[in-house]
């Protein structure tokens, strides 16, 4: 499937089924993914190699992800399992049907 238009989006990354969770927001999912995934973002998430998307949920405006971020961080991680599992029980990669050229492993191309 080729990698579509950048969209906005709260995001939840894993290492493995039950394991470490992240929760961010991004103006670029597709391109915040790839930079997940080659470990260009410091800190957390490399860390703890945290490349799995396990569930988004896209938004119009940036305020808005941002807004749900800050949300779902308060809830506890129970919570958060479950809202996993109720849209991906078996905590697939959710990028693994986008476009694996070597740009959609970099970010957005300008496009």
């Amino acid at each position: 499937m080729p990698r579509e238009r950048p969209f906005i989006a709260t995001y939840i990354l894993t290492n493995a089924p039950y394991g470490t969770l992240y929760i961010g927001a991004t103006s670029d999912l597709y391109a915040r993914v790839g930079q997940h995934r080659i470990g260009a973002v410091e800190g957390f998430t490399k860390k703890h190699g945290l490349k799995r998307l396990v569930w988004y949920q896209p938004f119009e405006r940036i305020t808005d992800a941002i807004q749900k971020e800050k949300s779902l961080k308060r809830y506890l991680r129970d919570w958060k399992i479950n809202l996993i599992e109720r849209d991906n029980p078996h905590w697939e990669d959710l990028s693994l049907a986008w476009d694996r050229s070597p740009e959609w492993k970099h970010g957005p191309t300008g496009e």
